[in-house]
């Protein structure tokens, strides 16, 4: 039996413990266990955000092993390894898939009825390869998402915001595909308030112009390379989005999140993981929304879809 309140994360890294702060600030769950190889780590982590507790909202927050995973709706894996220097792609591929190779049987043990949310880089590879492990383990593909572009669409949102004087929230602008470079921002979707961005900018008299567009491209498609470059890692722009698509889960919102799951189709190309737009609720994955994307879009969807196909056949899936 899974209990909605209760939350497993297991890497309790930068991404991991940003995501168990997030979710204690934005009042996410009432339980939360933080799983690590590293148990003191995981221990520091658990106590630091345990004593933001009274300033926030009523949470446990422990350290614990994968057996103090039982009764977890949702799990939230972060754990992997890092790129080495000079290593390629694919060999961090084939590290991380055997990380994860010993990671789910674990958690699929002992959360019963568990829905599973990776966020560990390549996200779109490593939660193909978790629905793949954990399907063999009799868990529903649905169950398992990956945060996809979450992150990236929160970014488009917020820099067109900035751009349009409009509160972000009230954007509907997605980005799909791969959450890395062959992402797409789908340009011919953006709305404010229903209206269409020529539209809207029309009406409030903004000059919205093809460097603009470029500049929020390359604010969207670079950021994670310029945080990197200034601080070593994003994690607590991750880790609200990961709060969000818990919170999504446990509560049953249905929601529209751009999170990755994996597709029997898409474009042509067969069983790939990818982000689009999903209807999302207590069981997971419940729907896909296609775009009605415009042609260049729609071909830069396939390149990217093709590049993760080919990553994924690089593992042998």
């Amino acid at each position: 039996m899974t209990a909605r309140g209760k939350i497993g994360i297991v890497g309790s890294g930068f991404v991991g413990s940003a995501a168990a702060y997030a979710m204690v600030m934005s009042n996410v769950g009432r339980e939360i266990v933080l799983v690590d190889l590293n148990r003191k780590r995981a221990e520091a982590e658990a106590n630091d955000i345990y004593h933001a507790v009274p300033f926030a909202n009523p949470h446990m927050i422990s350290a614990g092993d994968y057996a103090d995973l039982e009764g977890s709706h949702v799990v939230v894996v972060t754990a992997g390894v890092n790129q080495k220097p000079g290593e390629t792609r694919l060999q961090l591929l084939e590290r991380n898939a055997a990380v994860f190779r010993a990671i789910v049987p674990n958690i699929v043990k002992y959360a019963h009825g568990v829905r599973i949310v990776v966020a560990t880089n390549p996200v779109d590879i490593t939660t193909h390869l978790t629905a793949h492990l954990a399907a063999e383990l009799g868990v529903p593909f649905g169950h398992v998402l990956g945060s996809g572009t979450t992150l990236d669409t929160a970014r488009f949102r917020a820099l067109l915001g900035r751009k349009l004087g409009v509160d972000a929230h009230h954007i509907h602008a997605y980005v799909l595909g791969e959450h890395g470079d062959s992402e797409v921002l789908a340009w011919s979707q953006v709305t404010i308030g229903g209206m269409a961005l020529p539209e809207f900018c029309e009406r409030r008299k903004i000059r919205f112009t093809a460097e603009d567009k470029a500049e929020i491209d390359h604010g969207v498609r670079r950021a994670a390379y310029l945080i990197i470059e200034g601080k070593g890692a994003t994690y607590y722009g991750i880790g609200s989005a990961l709060a969000r698509i818990v919170d999504t889960v446990i509560n049953d919102e249905r929601a529209i999140l751009t999170v990755c799951s994996p597709m029997e189709d898409v474009l042509g190309v067969r069983d790939v993981t990818l982000a689009l737009p999903h209807l999302v609720g207590g069981d997971g994955v419940i729907d896909t929304l296609p775009q009605p994307l415009d042609a260049e879009e729609e071909a830069a969807l396939l390149r990217s879809a093709t590049v993760l196909r080919e990553a994924i056949t690089s593992l042998g899936l």
